[in-house]
């Protein structure tokens, strides 16, 4: 999506604390610093900073970090991350802010976009910015964010939450899912994609996909999941039945249930949902087809179907969502309503 000369670049500001994780504290400067529009111009500015005067911070490693940026940076922020720490003391232990944390904070201005990433989600609590919303940590801290923090609605099954201005994530790897949905929320599908093949990570896991899979691979000589994958996302315009999936590992459809959901965190039918609305989203991005016949290729059946799967996943319809993300595509603009077979009747 193309920028006009009046577009100011989204500011993203990573607050590092004293006991960061230097993975985390890089991912927001990876994932927004590699985003760009049609023309190869940066879609985010991205700063850190401290809660202290310009200097060192400590890392959880055998080194620290020069950080160029006092406090005084959050003022001017459009998105606020906090990556993790392991030296968060009270905050962790007792729920409450450090007087400088507290100081840093109030620069925040209303309306900032606030994220954390692991258990930066701390923070965001003892601030009162998660009373009474959603929201997610690591899997290990789960119960202990809970009781610290009762009047959050802690869910420690997903990668990220998003309600909104304020978004949660899992551990470490899950602030990559996070970071790239924003991208994909602010930009659309094709600029998170491309973010995502610069990085060589997968782009686009759900958030709702379990952040523990007990085993995420396969045990030595037993039989996976990838062929049955691979096969079905060369044939997502046709109809495909679990039975079929299930054929290409030659399992039972209840071995391949069990195995598939050990392997992806969801089951077939979800996964293949969710693969049918990226490539929806992509191609209402990337062409001129029409409505009816994009729904078709992502193997919908029908735009009626596609609609309602859009709606429930991104909150807007196909002819919104092309209208928000590709200018003057000449694309048939109905979002087409005839019957036809519901996704229920002929996907697994």
């Amino acid at each position: 999506m193309a920028i006009s000369g009046s577009f100011r670049r989204h500011r993203v500001v990573v607050l590092a604390l004293d006991g960061l994780l230097p993975f985390e504290l890089g991912i927001p400067q990876r994932i927004f610093g590699k985003a760009r529009d049609t023309d190869g111009r940066p879609l985010y500015e991205v700063v850190t900073c401290s809660v202290r005067p310009p200097g060192p911070v400590e890392t959880d490693a055998d080194f620290s970090v020069l950080v160029a940026n006092g406090p005084e940076a959050l003022a001017g922020a459009d998105t606020v991350v906090v990556p993790a720490s392991y030296e968060l003391g009270p905050v962790q232990q007792e729920g409450i802010l450090t007087p400088e944390l507290a100081a840093a904070l109030t620069l925040v201005r209303p309306g900032t976009r606030l994220v954390s990433i692991c258990t930066g989600s701390y923070v965001l609590a003892a601030a009162g910015y998660l009373d009474g919303r959603p929201a997610t940590t690591h899997w290990m801290h789960a119960e202990h964010f809970q009781e610290l923090f009762p009047q959050i609605r802690v869910d420690a099954d997903v990668l990220f939450v998003d309600d909104g201005d304020v978004l949660t994530s899992a551990g470490v790897a899950a602030g990559i899912d996070l970071c790239l949905h924003l991208v994909r929320r602010d930009h659309g599908a094709a600029v998170a994609n491309e973010v995502a093949r610069r990085t060589v990570v997968p782009p686009h896991r759900d958030g709702g996909q379990a952040q523990y899979i007990q085993r995420p691979v396969p045990e030595a000589q037993s039989a996976g999941t990838t062929a049955a994958r691979a096969w079905a996302l060369g044939r997502l315009h046709e109809p495909i039945q679990l039975r079929d999936m299930a054929e290409q590992e030659s399992m039972s459809v209840r071995t391949f249930t069990r195995r598939f959901r050990e392997e992806v965190g969801v089951s077939p039918g979800q996964w293949l949902t969710r693969q049918r609305v990226e490539h929806a989203r992509h191609l209402l991005e990337s062409s001129d087809l029409s409505i009816d016949q994009v729904a078709r290729d992502a193997g919908f059946g029908t735009a009626q179907s596609m609609r309602q799967h859009l709606q429930a996943t991104l909150g807007v319809t196909p002819t919104t969502y092309r209208r928000t993300f590709r200018s003057g595509s000449g694309a048939d603009g109905t979002d087409g309503t005839e019957g036809g077979n519901s996704l229920a009747s002929t996907h697994p």
